[in-house]
């Protein structure tokens, strides 16, 4: 009988990480009131204007054009990591990215696995400047932009396929759609947002921003244009979410500045491409 239980006791288990992992217990995502409590033990960093160009939360489009230290400095062929690309195909030899972005990649294809999904492929990552300009060249303004302007020429933004057909109806399309935001990825260019974007609806373009902003994102249905528009008109957000209190707050960088950040719990830092900064505050129970 105590063999049973504890056998019991064990598949319960399992079968708690496995569903967690997978996104099946999504806790809904909680909004603080935001009492501005100042935090204990933090230290001083410089930030300069280049702040404003790198990070995860850059906003690039026909407005604001990356710059050069922008592109992520992990770049790295796909082909020559086997140990990253897990589950999934590459449509050629010659595919790059950053090594962040793949292995967070991993993550959405190793979830899928579990609910029976598991025919993606890594159709493009990152372009350099001379590639986006002959893909514009060849598409025209309709189905590309010059280089510069393009989410590919930083490295968090991939092209997503099916071996079993196009995007918009097979099952990988549909489960990017509904879960990728639970790692951290959106989908940039969502059929119902055209006139934000300026760009037409492509199923297979995720692009990493990370946590919780994938997450309030999903919830509020936001691109990353209106979230980086929020985020300037609302100063400082706080959610919950799986246990972690997150504080986002937006800064406007016009000069070198001294800012203040936590010693004892996780950061980040992200320039938006536009004006200023956005620092991420993670506050695990």
């Amino acid at each position: 009988m105590k063999k049973r239980r504890g056998l019991l006791v064990i598949i319960v288990m399992l079968i708690g990480f496995m569903a967690y992992h997978s996104g099946v217990f999504s806790e809904k995502i909680a909004y603080m009131k935001d009492d501005h409590a100042k935090l204990e033990n933090v230290k001083s960093i410089d930030i300069t204007k280049d702040a404003i160009y790198q990070g995860d939360l850059l906003l690039v489009n026909r407005d604001y054009p990356i710059q050069p230290e922008s592109v992520k400095k992990d770049v790295i062929s796909l082909i020559e990591h086997p140990e990253i690309v897990q589950g999934y195909g590459l449509l050629d030899t010659n595919i790059l990215l950053s090594q962040e972005i793949a292995e967070n990649f991993s993550d959405v294809v190793q979830a899928a696995e579990t609910d029976g999904i598991h025919h993606f492929m890594i159709n493009s990552g990152y372009r350099d400047f001379e590639e986006q300009q002959a893909l514009y060249a060849r598409k025209g303004s309709s189905y590309a932009l010059p280089a510069g302007y393009s989410e590919h020429n930083i490295g968090v933004s991939l092209d997503v396929g099916s071996t079993q057909g196009k995007m918009e109806t097979a099952s990988e399309g549909k489960w990017l759609r509904e879960n990728a935001w639970k790692y951290g990825f959106i989908l940039r260019y969502p059929e119902d947002k055209t006139a934000i974007t300026n760009i037409q609806y492509e199923p297979w373009h995720i692009r990493y921003v990370g946590m919780p902003h994938s997450a309030i994102m999903h919830d509020q249905g936001f691109v990353l244009e209106e979230y980086i528009d929020y985020l300037r008109a609302e100063g400082r957000v706080s959610v919950r979410l799986y246990g972690i209190q997150y504080t986002i707050q937006y800064y406007p960088v016009t000069e070198p500045m001294e800012m203040k950040v936590p010693v004892n719990h996780d950061y980040q830092i992200s320039g938006n491409n536009v004006d200023g900064v956005i620092v991420t505050i993670a506050q695990k129970d």
